[in-house]
């Protein structure tokens, strides 16, 4: 079966879990798009960018003016950082689980070799 058939299928887990990931992202980003418009009093494209900046935890550009203003974006902080982590979470987490089993399944059977090995050619303890 085709990686592209899997992922383009109507049932596929992986495809469902990223649109709901990404999803969650840009109504996030939405919100504090707009937000960040109305109270701060910026453009646009700077709210974006200003959104951008705070949600990938490199802080924002400049500072906003006004309690309001200064509490929606700390609020905005924690929650798009956390979103942009959970995201990453469900939609690459069940490969690095997959990665982490086989990992793991990997060192047991490098420890059966060695322990063999050792059975075999015990070391000299002089």
């Amino acid at each position: 079966m085709a990686f592209s058939r899997v992922l383009r299928h109507p049932l596929s887990p992986i495809a469902r879990r990223s649109a709901f990931a990404l999803l969650a992202i840009v109504i996030v980003m939405t919100i504090g798009t707009v937000g960040v418009k109305e109270l701060g009093g910026f453009a646009w494209v700077y709210s974006f960018f200003f959104m951008s900046m705070v949600a990938t935890g490199q802080g924002p550009p400049t500072n906003v003016t006004g309690n309001y203003a200064e509490i929606f974006v700390s609020i905005m902080a924690f929650v798009s950082v956390g979103t942009l982590i959970t995201a990453i979470g469900v939609i690459f987490g069940p490969f690095f689980g997959y990665l982490f089993h086989k990992g793991v399944h990997f060192s047991e059977k490098e420890l059966e070799k060695l322990e063999r090995k050792e059975k075999v050619e015990p070391r000299d303890k002089t």
